[in-house]
């Protein structure tokens, strides 16, 4: 429950390339100021090391497609840092059951027991929320703190550095980022 983020999170080097100047930015000190005080007095999900999760698993240069949503689940043992992944052994949330039988009826393939989509982070799939953590039990609770800039960051870098990307964004939170893509 008090677990504190670390000073900058030891992201994979090619986001930190990336990214790494957003840390320095007054923004982010705000944020982490939050998020220190939010972890004192309620649980955050997902655990501090997790939260970049989604950056460590699928370095800048092997992201083939970005799936974007709002925020991490906000049940306990839910969220680990990857946007509509759950841990194996967790039920399937209606979202994510949503999308794995529309990729089902769509393309045809199968849907898996479980809902951890680490495998697909690890095949080039950025699996990314426009924020990155969330109050037990209370969604949206950590918009407008800061995390909406850095992932707009991450978005830009790249829209702008890397080619024939495909984007998919599900939510409303993550359909007002589709002017910010190519």
């Amino acid at each position: 429950m008090h677990d504190v983020p670390p000073p900058q999170p030891r992201l994979e080097p090619s986001w930190l390339a990336a990214l790494g100047a957003e840390f320095e930015q007054p923004y982010m000190h705000e944020l982490k100021r939050f998020l220190v005080q939010e972890r004192a007095q309620h649980v955050v999900y997902p655990p501090g090391q997790e939260m970049f999760a989604a950056f460590d698993l699928t370095p800048f240069h092997q992201v083939r497609v970005v799936i974007l949503g709002q925020d991490p689940y906000h049940g306990p043992g839910q969220a680990h840092g990857l946007a509509f992944s759950v841990r194996r052994g967790v039920r399937i949330p209606p979202s994510l059951m949503n999308m794995l039988i529309e990729i089902n009826t769509e393309i045809g393939i199968p849907k898996p027991p479980h809902g951890d989509l680490t495998h697909w982070a690890r095949q080039g799939v950025l699996l990314l929320n426009t924020a990155l953590s969330v109050r037990a039990r209370q969604a949206n609770s950590h918009r407008g703190q800061g995390w909406e800039r850095f992932t707009d960051a991450a978005i830009q870098a790249l829209a702008e550095r890397r080619q024939g990307l495909v984007f998919l964004l599900w939510g409303s939170a993550a359909g007002r980022k589709a002017s910010m893509i190519d």
